[in-house]
């Protein structure tokens, strides 16, 4: 999984909180799911696009249906992480972001993951996206 042959990528960088971490002083598995949500959130900011924006001024929410995070190497509190974040795909009601979690210092891939979106109304009906938004997630994906 390799985020080279796209057009919008974000990378973020955050430090491990000693808080997300476990007992055996490795982050705590579903912290990674919370890492791919700030990836995603700084992806769209970067595309212009906001969340809150969707959801206040179009009623339009983007719903996680499905996760996949397959881990690599585990983390350690205070290591500095890069959360690499990319469009998979973009269909009218479908988003699919992959992400990558990297250690900052040695470049070591920690995490590879994916999430499914479907576009809902406030009533969590499936919903098409308008083309404002499909154009700007499109072009993201270069197709």
């Amino acid at each position: 999984m390799s985020s080279n042959h796209h057009p919008a990528t974000n990378e973020t960088r955050l430090r491990v909180r000693y808080a997300e971490t476990d007992q055996m002083g490795v982050v705590y598995h579903s912290n990674h799911l919370i890492w791919f949500e700030v990836g995603r959130v700084e992806l769209m900011r970067q595309m212009g696009l906001s969340y809150r924006d969707m959801e206040r001024e179009d009623g339009l929410f983007i719903a996680v249906v499905e996760v996949q995070c397959r881990y690599r190497a585990p983390v350690y509190y205070d290591e500095e992480v890069i959360v690499r974040t990319w469009l998979k795909t973009v269909r009218e009601s479908v988003i699919r972001f992959s992400y990558e979690l990297e250690r900052a210092n040695t470049g070591t891939v920690l995490a590879e993951g994916e999430t499914t979106h479907i576009v809902t109304n406030s009533e969590m009906k499936v919903s098409v996206l308008p083309d404002k938004y499909l154009s700007v997630f499109r072009a993201a994906t270069g197709k």
